[in-house]
């Protein structure tokens, strides 16, 4: 039975992550991997507050903000190449999560 790769790439540094996934695609084409994507997922925004003093006492500066990008590739058959695509070094600003869904052929059990 097949298998569907799904690489999801998050990171706070936009050019980064698009360069990331930019390799990633020439290389999946270059092993000629049939892939989908990159799907874009709206960049999601954090506020994390920060306090004067470890006890949360004697007010506050202004709250640090930040944004996460993300992008989705999905990859299927080629389990080799996908290994090699997969457990490349990425850079140390770049979340990577690899999920495999067993896909199965209309009346099979």
């Amino acid at each position: 039975m097949p298998f569907v790769t799904t690489l999801r790439l998050k990171s706070g540094d936009r050019a980064v992550l698009d360069d990331v996934v930019g390799d990633v695609r020439r290389a999946a084409e270059r092993k000629g991997v049939e892939f989908h994507g990159p799907h874009t997922t709206p960049p999601s925004s954090y506020r994390v507050p920060l306090y004067r003093r470890l006890s949360g006492t004697g007010g506050r500066f202004s709250p640090w903000e930040y944004t996460v990008y993300e992008r989705v590739l999905e990859f299927s058959g080629h389990d080799q190449a996908i290994r090699r695509l997969t457990t490349r070094a990425f850079p140390t600003g770049v979340k990577v999560e690899l999920s495999f869904e067993q896909v199965r052929s209309v009346g099979s059990r």
